[in-house]
């Protein structure tokens, strides 16, 4: 006998990954979304915004962030700016069954890295604890039951997917271990900003967050390496595509990624692992990620490659995949293999 659906709120629907969200609650045949929040486009159709919900949620109006709304939900997904769980959080989970954040707040487990990487304290230090990092493939033990998941974002996801494998094999030196991803614009969200202009972003390819990008430590503390970690922005909508390079640990011989990444994933419906090169194009909307590595014997790097849709396994999809452990429904559901071509 099929269970009632899961009655779910979406706090922050406007937004890129709230509205991929939706997206993707849609055609899930056990979440049923009956709260959509968006301060500001409160009060605004759904379908208005983004058309393309518009069969699915025709009276679908986004409202203000209102807790109380979320009394008695069953899930509860934030998709909201940095800040701004560190205090719903709390208010929520007396009132819901499962919280899913798709930011920051609550992911890393050591409060004093707020304070350098995001200048801000942590206004409730006590529940990081308390958070599982929802990463599926790498921490899945942590979901079931799960009442407070930190789902990490596409950079995190890219990079620990390429080389926590490798860390936990002993195959490469996890100090000195280097990250640079291309994403698209719609990782930096739906509010416009100088940098995220047509005009800036169109025929452009820059690096940003120097040696200061506030993932560096969730890719640290994913992976158990030490990394130096350079995000380049290109001129697409969607996907993320990251080239990771370390050392091989001393001692082990000439190692064979490929091999390690193959049976560490083998299984895993979310993850390819193949000969082929990456690409971001091969996963576009899709909770996929694909991935390859390499050894080159004459400079002694090892080369890992990943690329995944910054919206879907990056963020939307993650976040649904998460849930669907922590409600105990079967994990893939609602989540498409396969990517929209061309």
């Amino acid at each position: 006998m099929a269970l009632p659906s899961r009655r779910v709120g979406v706090f922050g629907a406007s937004g890129y990954a709230g509205a991929e969200l939706l997206r993707l609650c849609a055609g899930h045949p056990d979440l049923s979304v009956v709260v959509a929040t968006g301060d500001t486009q409160a009060g605004m159709p759904a379908a208005a915004l983004y058309p393309h919900l518009a069969a699915a949620y025709p009276e679908l109006v986004f409202s203000d962030n209102d807790v109380a709304a979320a009394d008695g939900l069953d899930l509860v997904f934030l998709a909201l700016p940095h800040g701004v769980s560190q205090d719903l959080v709390p208010a929520l989970r007396p009132r819901v069954g499962t919280i899913v954040d798709l930011g920051a707040d609550y992911r890393l487990k050591d409060p004093s890295l707020y304070p350098r990487w995001y200048g801000e304290v942590h206004r409730s230090p006590e529940l990081l604890a308390e958070a599982v990092f929802g990463l599926p493939e790498l921490f899945r033990d942590a979901l079931p039951g799960a009442t407070l998941v930190a789902a990490p974002g596409c950079h995190v996801t890219t990079a620990a997917l390429a080389l926590a494998p490798l860390v936990r094999a002993g195959v490469i030196d996890p100090d000195g271990v280097v990250v640079d991803t291309i994403t698209g614009v719609s990782g930096a969200g739906r509010a416009l900003k100088p940098t995220s202009h047509f005009c800036a972003v169109d025929e452009d390819v820059n690096a940003y967050g120097l040696l200061t990008h506030r993932h560096t430590p969730e890719i640290e503390q994913a992976t158990g390496a030490r990394v130096l970690f350079t995000p380049h922005l290109a001129p697409m909508n969607r996907g993320l595509l990251a080239t990771c390079y370390a050392r091989p640990a001393a001692g082990g011989g000439e190692p064979d990624p490929l091999a390690v990444l193959a049976r560490a994933y083998r299984g895993e419906p979310f993850v390819v692992v193949s000969e082929r090169s990456p690409s971001t194009k091969a996963t576009l909307g899709a909770n996929t990620v694909h991935l390859t590595a390499r050894f080159d014997a004459r400079t002694g790097w090892v080369l890992v490659l990943s690329a995944l849709d910054n919206l879907v396994k990056g963020a939307a999809g993650q976040a649904v995949q998460c849930a669907n452990i922590a409600l105990g429904l079967p994990e893939t559901s609602g989540l498409p293999l396969v990517g929209v071509y061309p």
